[in-house]
């Protein structure tokens, strides 16, 4: 029997052919663009992976400081490839190493704009329109150290604060303008009306008193699923034709809510009442 020839391995396809010569060609835009979309990918992976409850938000939080070096390194090498392309007078490859740039830019700033955030508020997490006496919750729990880790505690212009004056004094000073807020409307309309408002936006209703003025609601947040617990109290004004409306919004994480909380109160009351007019 005839020896056959033995066949010819199988070489690269046109497609693989085509991207290995690409990666050959421009191998510094290829590392800038799989380490920006590799961490842009593994950042919301992890936090995605925290709301359905694959891992902890602690988990989910720690691949932050990973996932922003990794973009920071694709910046860098971006920028050095194209210093040493212009000192060797060569010309430099965009396509691949431009987007690259750009992802990483765009996501170098989105977890800037976070910490700026958090270093312009302070690190509390429970906001409410009074001070001196907040909403309280009946359904819903606060957790038992809602009031530990205030900061201020070496600040001498809090010597001598327990937490909760430094917390008062901390909310004063960064949130003057969450306040509680009148409404021409008798206790059980707006209380009604808040709840439509609540329901809109997607809250879990965990309690409404109409009568009582009274109303609690879980509201859950951005990728990780955080849940923040509201508040809402109305009480009667004027002969009972108007009411004065408070509001607390608590986050259960704890720590810094980079003002989601207030932010919450805010839009929420503004709704509600379809002014910023504070209460006297």
């Amino acid at each position: 029997m005839d020896n056959q020839p033995a066949s010819e391995p199988v070489t690269d396809t046109p497609a693989v052919a085509g991207k290995l010569g690409s990666l050959r060609r421009d191998p510094k835009g290829w590392i800038v663009l799989i380490l920006a979309i590799g961490a842009v990918i593994a950042f919301f992976g992890s936090a995605f992976g925290s709301g359905i409850g694959l891992w902890g938000w602690q988990a989910g939080l720690s691949a932050l400081p990973w996932t922003a070096l990794a973009a920071l390194i694709a910046l860098v090498i971006g920028i050095i490839g194209i210093i040493l392309d212009r000192r060797k007078s060569r010309k430099t490859r965009w396509p691949f190493l431009g987007l690259g740039l750009i992802i990483s830019l765009g996501f170098i700033g989105y977890i800037a704009s976070y910490m700026m955030t958090a270093r312009s508020l302070p690190a509390i997490h429970d906001i409410t329109t009074d001070l001196a006496d907040p909403p309280a919750f009946s359904a819903l729990k606060i957790r038992a150290d809602n009031w530990d880790n205030i900061p201020g505690a070496d600040d001498s212009d809090m010597q001598g604060m327990n937490p909760r004056q430094r917390w008062a004094t901390l909310h004063q000073d960064a949130y003057s303008d969450v306040r509680s807020v009148r409404i021409d409307q008798p206790v059980a309309d707006v209380i009604e009306k808040a709840k439509r408002l609540a329901e809109d936006r997607g809250w879990e209703i965990v309690n409404v008193d109409a009568a009582a003025g009274h109303l609690e609601a879980t509201a859950t947040i951005s990728l990780f699923r955080f849940k923040d617990d509201v508040v809402i109290r109305a009480r009667a004004a004027e002969n009972g034709n108007a009411s004065i409306i408070d509001m607390r919004s608590v986050s259960r994480v704890g720590v810094h809510d980079l003002g989601a909380n207030a932010k919450r109160v805010r839009q929420f009351l503004s709704d509600l009442s379809g002014t910023t007019t504070v209460a006297s």
